[in-house]
């Protein structure tokens, strides 16, 4: 049996590979740089909220069998990855 967490992640997951492939296709379509560089730019938009969204479904489905200290060092793992993604 799923569980049901690891389906929404997996969920979200898939639909960010579709948002992928779908992006490629019209850059192909529409075959310009240009438009390649607007429909990239909105994947960029996209990508984090598919990372925060898995993370957040996650960590939302450890919280019951981890410690509290353990939850607050994968927070700062994320923050860790955050920064690092803004520098």
């Amino acid at each position: 049996m799923i569980e049901k967490v690891v389906l929404s992640m997996a969920a979200i997951r898939i639909l960010s590979g579709t948002l992928e492939i779908t992006a490629a296709l019209f850059m192909l379509h529409y075959n310009t740089v240009e438009r390649a560089l607007v429909i990239n730019s909105l994947l960029s938009i996209v990508g984090p909220i598919i990372f925060f969204s898995t993370m957040t479904i996650g960590i939302y489905g450890l919280s019951t069998k981890l410690s509290f200290s353990s939850l607050l060092w994968i927070m700062l793992g994320i923050i860790c990855i955050v920064y690092g993604i803004k520098r």
